[in-house]
C-alpha cells in the first residue's frame, strides 16, 4: 500500500498522485503544470496502460490537463468524477486540445521558415474525444466499492461546481486504511455553490496549500467595492477587462454583476454591457444551469425557484465568433469585458490587453490566482511594459485584483477544514502551494501536534508502515534546447507505446496459438524493420 507524490510537490499546479494498493493502481488527477516549472516533476513509475482508475477531484486543467494524453500513451480504465465535474471536464480539455493544435501550427509555421524542427501536441482532440468516453459520474455522499478490498467517496468541498474532496478506503493484509484527498478546499460565502462540507475521519490526508500562508482580503462590502471599480472606470471612459477563468470564476462575477445591476450601483452608466468574450465560458454557464440542484447554495437555489437565472441580466452579449471578438475592441462605449484565460497565458483575453493595457482609463481587474510565471502575475507584481503578439505594450491601465472571491479557502478556512477531522490523522501531506508555503504551512501543522509534510515530487510513503521508503530531494528545472525538447517528447512518445505493448502481451495471456503466434509474428517484424 504506497502513495507517491508526481505532481503539484512545492508547485501549485500539475496535480498528480499515484496510489498503489490491492493490486489496483489508482491515479487521483492528472493536471496540467501552468506558469513557470519551477522543479522537475517525476513520471510515472508505471506505464499509463497500468493505470485502473482515475479519480478526479474537480474540472480544472491543473488538475485534468493530462488526462487526454495518458489515454494516447494506452491508459483504457475508469475515471470517476462528479457529474458536473464530467460535464465541465469535456469541453476544458476540448478547448485545452484547440489551444494546443493552434499554437503547434503557428510555432510549426515559424520552426519551417527557420529550419527547426517541428513539435507536436501534447495530445489532439481525437485523443480528448476518446477519454471522455471513460468517465463514470457519481454522485456526493454515494460510497462506491471498486473491489471488495477499495471504495470511495466523493465530498462536495465548495471550490468548484462538481469539485470534491475524496476519501478512499483500502484494506490491504487485513489491515485498513482511509486516505482522504483534500482536492482544492473552497472559500466561504462564495456565489452560486455551497460552502465546504467537512469529513470527520482519516488515516491520511493529502491537502492542498494554496494560500497557506495568507488570509484573503474581507472587505465590507464585495458587491460595492466591485461596482467602484466599474464605476470609476466608466467615469474615466474606460473598459473593466477582467481575465477569468471560463469555468468557476466566470460564472461567479456574472452573478455579482447581475447584483449590481439589480441594486443599480453604478450611476450614470444605466444598461452598461456585459461581454463574455470567450465560447468555453458560454458552454460551462450552460452546465452550471444544468446542475444547480446538487451545487448551488440557498441563495441561488432561491433565484431559480422565483423563477429568476441567476446567470442572465439586460446588457449581457456572449461573444462566439473571432468577428464579435474584435468587433469588441471597435466600441467606444466603456464596457465589462470577461475573457479567458484567467492567468493571461492564451486565449482572447491576450486581444483585449493589447487594446486597454496602454489606456490609462481602462482597469485589468484580476479576479483569481495568478501562478509563477504567468503574464497575469508579472502585470500584479507591476511590470512596466509587455509583450503581446510581437509587439510592445506599456501598462498605464489600473490594475487591480478582485480579492472578494477567491475560490480557494485562505490560511484559516484551510486550518478549518483540517481541524474539523475528529481525532488528528496519522499523517499529513502538504502539497498544491508555492514552495516556501508548503514548507511554512507543514512546518506550522506540525507545531500544532500533527505528523506533517512537505514531499518532493517523487517521494514514496508506505501506508501499512506509516513511513516514507524514499524521500526525493527538490530538483530545479533544467533548461533545455528546442531541439532537444523536441527529440525527448517524440522518444518519450515511443517508449510509452513500448510500455502499452507489454500490457497487451500480459493480457493475451491464455490466447490461443494461432493468434498468439501471429501476434508474435508481427512483433518480430518490426523488430526487424527497426533493430539497429
Amino acid at each position: 500500500m504506497k502513495l507517491t507524490f508526481i505532481g503539484a510537490d512545492h508547485e501549485v499546479t500539475g496535480s498528480a498522485h499515484l496510489l498503489s494498493a490491492c493490486g489496483k493502481q489508482i491515479l487521483v488527477d492528472y493536471g496540467m503544470e501552468q506558469g513557470r516549472d519551477i522543479y522537475e516533476n517525476v513520471d510515472l513509475p508505471i506505464p499509463p496502460s497500468d493505470i485502473d482508475y482515475v479519480l478526479v477531484t474537480h474540472a480544472h486543467i491543473d488538475h485534468t490537463g493530462m488526462l487526454p494524453k495518458l489515454y494516447r500513451e494506452g491508459f483504457r480504465g475508469e475515471i470517476f468524477a462528479t457529474a458536473a465535474t464530467c460535464e465541465l471536464t469535456s469541453i476544458m480539455l476540448q478547448d485545452s486540445a484547440h489551444i494546443q493544435e493552434q499554437e503547434v501550427t503557428w510555432k510549426n509555421r515559424k520552426a519551417r521558415r527557420s529550419g527547426e524542427p517541428e513539435i507536436l501536441p501534447a495530445y489532439t482532440m481525437d485523443d480528448v474525444l476518446e477519454v471522455a468516453k471513460r468517465f463514470q459520474p457519481v454522485d456526493y455522499g454515494q460510497k462506491i466499492w471498486l473491489t471488495e478490498q477499495l471504495a470511495i467517496r466523493f465530498t462536495d468541498v465548495g471550490h468548484l461546481l462538481g469539485s470534491a474532496s475524496i476519501e478512499v478506503w483500502v484494506t490491504e493484509e487485513e489491515k485498513e486504511r482511509k486516505i482522504v484527498f483534500s482536492g482544492d478546499i473552497g472559500n466561504h460565502s462564495q456565489p452560486l455553490i455551497k460552502d465546504p462540507s467537512y469529513i470527520e475521519e482519516a488515516d491520511y490526508v493529502v491537502m492542498e496549500s494554496t494560500y497557506g500562508d495568507r488570509e484573503h482580503e474581507r472587505p465590507a462590502d464585495t458587491l460595492q467595492d466591485f461596482a467602484d471599480v466599474i464605476q470609476r472606470t466608466f467615469d474615466r471612459g474606460g473598459n473593466v477587462v477582467i481575465p477569468s477563468f471560463a469555468v468557476g470564476r466566470t460564472q461567479e462575477i456574472l452573478y455579482f454583476l447581475k447584483k449590481i445591476k439589480e441594486q443599480n450601483l453604478v450611476h450614470g452608466h444605466d444598461g452598461f454591457e456585459v461581454y463574455v468574450d470567450s465560447p468555453l465560458a458560454i458552454e460551462a454557464t450552460t452546465i452550471f444551469r444544468r446542475n444547480y440542484e446538487a451545487c448551488y447554495d440557498e441563495d441561488a437555489l432561491a433565484m431559480v425557484e422565483a423563477g429568476q437565472n441567476p446567470l442572465q441580466f439586460e446588457g449581457l452579449r456572449q461573444s462566439v465568433t473571432s468577428e464579435d471578438s474584435i468587433a469588441i475592441n471597435y466600441d467606444p462605449n466603456p464596457k465589462v469585458i470577461l475573457s479567458a484565460s484567467g492567468m493571461c497565458e492564451a486565449g482572447r483575453v491576450r486581444h483585449h490587453l493589447k487594446h486597454n493595457l496602454w489606456r490609462p482609463e481602462s482597469t485589468i481587474l484580476f479576479s483569481g490566482y495568478q501562478s509563477n510565471g504567468t503574464l497575469g502575475r508579472a502585470l500584479i507584481e507591476g511590470v512596466e511594459e509587455v509583450t503581446l503578439f510581437g509587439e510592445r505594450i506599456a501598462v498605464a491601465a489600473e490594475i487591480c485584483s478582485f480579492q472578494g472571491i477567491s475560490g480557494h479557502a485562505d490560511h484559516t478556512g484551510l486550518l478549518q477544514w483540517l481541524h474539523a477531522f475528529k481525532e488528528k490523522p496519522s499523517a499529513v501531506f502538504v502539497v498544491h502551494g508555492e514552495d516556501e508555503v508548503c514548507r511554512s504551512f507543514a512546518e506550522e501543522l506540525v507545531k500544532e501536534g500533527y505528523h506533517a509534510h512537505a514531499p518532493y515530487s517523487g517521494s514514496e510513503y508506505d501506508l501499512l508502515a506509516g513511513k516514507f521508503t524514499y524521500v526525493a530531494d527538490a530538483v530545479a528545472v533544467q533548461k533545455k534546447t528546442f531541439a532537444h525538447k523536441r527529440a525527448v517528447q517524440v522518444y518519450d512518445r515511443l517508449v510509452a507505446a513500448g510500455k502499452r505493448l507489454m500490457t497487451v502481451i500480459r493480457h493475451n495471456e491464455g490466447g490461443t496459438n494461432k493468434d498468439l503466434s501471429r501476434f508474435t509474428d508481427q512483433i518480430n517484424s518490426l523488430c526487424d524493420k527497426w533493430d539497429r
